[in-house]
């Protein structure tokens, strides 16, 4: 994947026409915990070039795997440089695009005076400090989204899953 010289620390949203590398992702569960799988499909737009993954676990929650595929996404780039996460999960995007600064300030905790950790706050730590080292927003689309590689990665979050 192709950078820029000297990219900040994430930011506001960036304009599409600076965006870099889409990531999308996508997680897929049995019910709201137990066998879950997860995806990411990243497009460096600049290049055309494509990288997918895919995984599971046997006991986890959607959350989790909304999560984990967007780390496994990052954590795939080799270099710093602008990146739009594309997901259907609200969960992913609100943290990502609205609490996360909040979050780190507080603690890790939910407010400035709950005393209640964040979920998933090990996920939640790890993504906040891959997002250091990219300029990162998230935005949010629904099934069926009318792109073809968001589909393809939900496709693949579900046969991660399994059963």
């Amino acid at each position: 994947m192709q950078s820029p010289e000297n990219p900040g620390p994430a930011a506001g949203p960036t304009p599409d026409s600076e965006v870099e590398v889409r990531l999308y992702t996508s997680a897929s569960t049995i019910g709201n915990s137990g066998r879950g799988g997860w995806a990411f499909i990243l497009e460096h737009l600049p290049t055309g070039k494509r990288k997918s993954s895919s995984g599971g676990e046997a006991d986890t929650t959607n959350h989790r795997m909304e999560l984990i595929a967007v780390i496994r996404g990052l954590e795939a780039l080799k270099k710093p440089c602008r990146v739009e996460v594309i997901t259907g999960s609200d969960y992913v995007v609100k943290g990502l695009n609205e609490r996360l600064a909040s979050w780190k300030a507080f603690g890790w905790r939910r407010g400035p005076k709950s005393q209640t950790l964040v979920r998933n706050l090990d996920l939640w730590q790890r993504l906040a400090e891959l997002c250091s080292h990219h300029e990162v927003r998230s935005t949010r689309r629904n099934l069926p989204a009318g792109h073809a590689e968001y589909e393809t990665c939900h496709r693949m979050a579900v046969e991660a899953r399994g059963g």
